[in-house]
């Protein structure tokens, strides 16, 4: 039977694995979690319609814009509650996915 080397074990559901681990696998960056202050586009569009603006404090569940994608108008709205810090974007801009809409305090 062969040795290998680079023998690691790997955790999937609970269950364990002995098997060779790549460099990309053992080299690879930890999860960040998202910054929860940071508003963020989740698709490609245009913003239709900015419904706040810089010291308005707002509550969970609040609108904050209205962006349009695929001739669809998403609601963007607030993931928890607080004060509209800085908005990045204007009315009319096209946005990318992940592009930071607004900042909250």
């Amino acid at each position: 039977m062969k040795k290998f080397k680079n023998l690691g074990t790997l955790n999937i559901n609970t269950s364990l694995y002995k098997t060779r681990l790549s460099s990309k696998y053992t080299n690879r960056q930890p999860l960040k979690s998202a910054n929860p202050r940071l508003v963020l586009s989740f698709i490609p569009g245009t913003i239709l319609d900015i419904l706040v603006e810089p010291g308005q404090i707002v509550s969970k569940g609040e609108l904050l814009m209205i962006l349009d994608a695929m001739k669809m108008q998403n609601q963007i709205k607030c993931k928890m509650g607080g004060i509209v810090k800085n908005v990045l974007v204007k009315k009319g801009d096209r946005v990318s996915k992940g592009i930071v809409l607004l900042e909250m305090e």
